[in-house]
């Protein structure tokens, strides 16, 4: 098995009023150079990290169980969905904190799943429960991808319903961050994430459109599919 190496940053560079930032990945990565200004690390999942609460249909009488768990640098948001008893979601939650995103366009996600589709949550509000805003995407399998999850492309919902009318997501009132497995396919789950930056534009090219979300795959010769 090829042997990963921990996302890293691997430095700051100030020149004159602006700096730069070069981010590692996993091993066999696209390396991708921003201005500081347009990309913000969120989560590394490293040494000391905590990993998000879980919060299950069980809170409404269902049976499915999930945990976040960190692995050498990696997040793994994984369990078993359940339909029974009227249930059929497993989610975790970051715990609350004001990140002021104001002027960010968005979020990418490095992850490697298990082909599922996933809800990516944001909150607004330091509330237990309340209108969260959602975006879904699609777990790569086997290779480690990027994706991009534009804050305009989220859309506010309550207990997995749209609320129309509902103000859009003001990024700079972000308090909480999610993941969510509610496909209606019972069973086990599993999902890893390497880390979680916001960005401004530009992004990089090789960042494919899809829906709400977008997928930065595989660069010739550059990544790595096990």
């Amino acid at each position: 098995m090829i042997a990963y190496r921990n996302w890293i940053v691997l430095g700051i560079f100030l020149v004159g009023f602006g700096a730069s930032v070069v981010y590692e990945g996993r091993e066999g990565a696209n390396m991708w150079t921003a201005d500081a200004s347009e990309v913000r690390a969120l989560f590394d999942f490293e040494d000391g990290a905590a990993p998000w609460p879980s919060i299950d249909d069980v809170v409404m009488g269902g049976v499915s169980r999930s945990e976040m768990a960190l692995d050498g640098g990696t997040a793994v948001f994984r369990g078993r969905l359940s339909l029974e008893n009227n249930g059929g979601f497993a989610s975790v939650r970051s715990r609350p904190k004001a990140w002021d995103l104001a002027g960010f366009e968005g979020l990418v996600l490095r992850v490697r799943g298990d082909g599922r589709t996933y809800g990516f949550r944001l909150r607004t509000s330091r509330s237990f429960d309340g209108v969260s805003y959602q975006a879904s995407f699609e777990s790569p399998e086997e290779s480690w991808q990027d994706i991009r999850l534009p804050f305009d492309g989220f859309e506010p919902v309550f207990r997995g319903r749209r609320v129309p009318g509902y103000p859009t997501l003001e990024p700079a009132e972000i308090q909480t961050f999610g993941l969510i497995l509610a496909d209606k396919n019972p069973g086990s789950f599993r999902l890893e994430i390497d880390h979680i930056s916001a960005y401004r534009n530009p992004v990089p090219d090789d960042v494919e459109t899809s829906g709400s979300a977008s997928r930065r795959g595989p660069g010739p010769a550059q990544r790595r599919t096990s």
